[in-house]
């Protein structure tokens, strides 16, 4: 079963009568790549929070936010004095009235903030079971993402077997095509000379096996079938192994283009190297 690296997740919880919100959005990256955004409350937390995403999630661009969304009415309320100081500043150039300056102060943002309290060890299982939540919320994202990615990689790896038989349909009618031209080159060649036929078939034979395909039809197919076989494996990240798959597809795919030496042969090739690129697009979003 596929999983897309691209997810969004989303749980709430309370601590100390204050509604917290947890967010974990994802995307796509070769590594583990986490950014968190807390609570100063939280900061401490920060290396267990890590270690509950990548546990978790394993893989990708991972950014975590938690954010109080809303206060109860009888919340402490306590001052930001060193923001408070600063507006102070600014506002005493413009000659505010004493006595109405502390009131003018008290009303900018962020200046009268909720007083945060310790965190007690039974919030630390709160906030760590929620944020359990919301990567299990994530993870299902990532797996609805991956039925739709796993549809239209089925559909690339059909287009490509489809052309590989074009292609085996092909192959052998390059033999009369290459002895009919050496023939005609033959031919033109001024004088009498007379051509030995049985060393001329040899020539042949031993140049058309250097343009032989068969084993790069064999290993195209089993590579083929070894990405739908790991595609629809259990195992969850699959993503690097898909792409060391797609490398070998590519080289059979560009091995076939190099023994063509047929316009025909070559216009499936062609179709085939589309496909792989988009295949390669799409596999760089699986976990």
């Amino acid at each position: 079963m596929l999983y897309s690296m691209t997810g969004f997740g989303k749980a709430t919880f309370e601590i100390n009568h204050v509604q917290y919100t947890i967010e974990i959005k994802s995307l796509n990256s070769k590594q583990t790549d986490i950014f968190t955004r807390v609570p100063s409350i939280m900061k401490e937390l920060d290396i267990q929070l890590r270690k509950i995403l990548s546990d978790m999630l394993l893989r990708g661009k991972i950014e975590l936010t938690i954010y109080s969304e809303k206060q109860d009415d009888n919340q402490t309320l306590g001052i930001n004095t060193d923001l408070l100081m600063k507006y102070h500043e600014q506002l005493s150039i413009l000659n505010i009235p004493s006595n109405d300056l502390l009131g003018t102060l008290l009303r900018l943002p962020n200046v009268m903030v909720a007083a945060e309290s310790s965190l007690m060890e039974t919030d630390e299982k709160i906030i760590y079971s929620a944020l359990e939540k919301a990567c299990e919320d994530l993870l299902t994202f990532r797996r609805n993402e991956g039925e739709a990615l796993a549809k239209d990689l089925q559909l690339r790896l059909n287009n490509i077997l489809n052309y590989k038989e074009k292609v085996k349909v092909l192959a052998p009618l390059r033999v009369e095509k290459i002895k009919a031209r050496m023939l005609e080159n033959l031919n033109t060649i001024q004088g009498d000379i007379e051509i030995n036929k049985e060393r001329f078939e040899q020539e042949l034979i031993f140049y058309i096996e250097k343009l032989d395909v068969t084993e790069e039809f064999v290993r195209l197919k089993t590579h083929c079938l070894y990405f739908e076989e790991v595609m629809n494996d259990d195992e969850i990240a699959i993503g690097k192994k898909l792409n060391f798959i797609t490398q070998e597809i590519g080289r059979e795919i560009n091995t076939l283009g190099s023994k063509a030496n047929d316009s025909d042969i070559q216009k499936w090739v062609v179709q085939m190297k589309d496909e792989l690129e988009k295949i390669k697009e799409q596999v760089n979003n699986v976990l």
